[in-house]
């Protein structure tokens, strides 16, 4: 059987089931992006036989689909708050990258080191699963259940952190790449990476001013319908990353960037209907992403990791984010269950499967690193899709 076909049939009849009890799954401790991996791993070799791929095959489809889901979603969660409402955001956010994430990468590579990992491997491995992913962490702050249970503050320094750290991540991985494959000098990937960041921060803020001012102009002329006007900020996305590998700056981070400077520029009026949108599309985007990678878990090499895949996922998942922000608490400003509510949902899906994606793309073609990477991210999707509504409620009451 052509496994295209029944994919979309697949994809396809869950997104409208999903998207016909929106409302009620919100309320449930089971996630659409959790239902999704379940149905890939149903339809995939180790059950039905019905979708199987190729590890070529399979790398290519990560990296294109994860790329494409990631700069959807950075740009949703850019957009999701004014960006006034951010500042006072700036010194928490900055704590949050330049220390939490970094202490994960490092806390989740050690935890790599279980698995017997060579050290440069391990390194590379927790550098994928440092950033919080911006498509699972939607799950947790959008919606009416986190409207009314989650504080402002919390939803809103939660999504700046996933859409800053994706981008950001690059300079990790870019190190560990190079740890992994020695094949240039320090200078030559310090300048690479020095390009990659600072130039997508420009080609962001460029661009993404500039299709404000142009949405805006556009608006007050009248000359922009309502149907295109909607989709805006997912075209300028696509746009963003597309000029960004053109150059080799980080597109993820650019799209981001520019979901920002778009933010600062245009009136709350004409981005709320855009961010309806977006939030939508982002939602439902996800699914397709899930369903391959639960139709392509390596189940042969997790158990070649024996009883140590166990102790790897536990490591990660208490010891990579919460208490790292228990010890922030006062740093960070928050209150400790706030400090304790955003330890743990801080969870590992699109970004890292991208990251690990793009390191085999770069060259570095150990199975052990797939492996390793979409462990921790099954792990993740699991516990954090199974515990969102509960542990929501139970902030709520507290």
């Amino acid at each position: 059987m052509d496994p295209l076909p029944l994919a979309y049939a697949a994809i396809g009849t869950l997104s409208v089931l999903l998207a016909l009890f929106s409302d009620r799954f919100r309320e449930l401790p089971l996630s659409e992006p959790l239902l999704a991996l379940l149905l890939g791993v149903a339809l995939g070799p180790h059950a039905l036989g019905l979708l199987t791929l190729s590890a070529e095959t399979r790398d290519t489809l990560l990296l294109e689909g994860t790329r494409v889901l990631l700069a959807a979603s950075v740009m949703t969660a850019a957009l999701r708050f004014p960006v006034s409402s951010l500042r006072g955001l700036v010194a928490p956010l900055a704590l949050l990258l330049c220390v939490a994430m970094p202490v994960a990468a490092a806390v989740t590579g050690a935890a790599a080191l279980l698995l017997g990992l060579p050290l440069a491997l391990a390194a590379l491995v927790g550098a994928c699963l440092c950033p919080t992913d911006p498509v699972l962490a939607a799950s947790v702050v959008t919606g009416k259940p986190a409207q009314r249970d989650l504080s402002e503050r919390l939803r809103r320094l939660l999504t700046g952190e996933s859409g800053a750290n994706d981008g950001l991540a690059l300079a990790l991985v870019g190190v560990a790449v190079a740890a992994v494959l020695p094949s240039a000098g320090p200078v030559d990937v310090a300048g690479r990476l020095a390009w990659e960041i600072l130039g997508s921060v420009v080609l962001g803020v460029v661009v993404g001013a500039a299709a404000g001012k142009a949405m805006e102009a556009a608006t007050r002329h009248r000359e922009l319908e309502e149907g295109p006007a909607l989709v805006f900020t997912l075209l300028l996305a696509v746009a963003v990353l597309g000029v960004a590998r053109l150059i080799g700056v980080g597109g993820v981070l650019a799209v981001f960037v520019a979901g920002l400077a778009y933010n600062r520029t245009v009136r709350r009026g004409e981005r709320g209907p855009q961010q309806n949108i977006d939030e939508a599309v982002n939602r439902y985007l996800a699914l397709p992403v899930f369903v391959l990678l639960g139709a392509v878990l390596p189940w042969r090499e997790w158990v070649g990791f024996g009883p140590a895949a166990l102790a790897f996922v536990l490591a990660v998942l208490l010891l990579r984010r919460p208490p790292v922000l228990m010890v922030l608490t006062r740093p960070l400003g928050l209150r400790p269950r706030d400090a304790a509510f955003a330890g743990w949902f801080g969870p590992m899906g699109v970004s890292a499967l991208f990251y690990a994606a793009h390191s085999v793309h770069e060259g570095v073609h150990d199975p052990r690193l797939f492996a390793a990477v979409a462990l921790a991210v099954t792990a993740s999707v699991v516990a954090h899709g199974v515990t969102a509504s509960p542990l929501r409620r139970l902030y709520a009451r507290r």
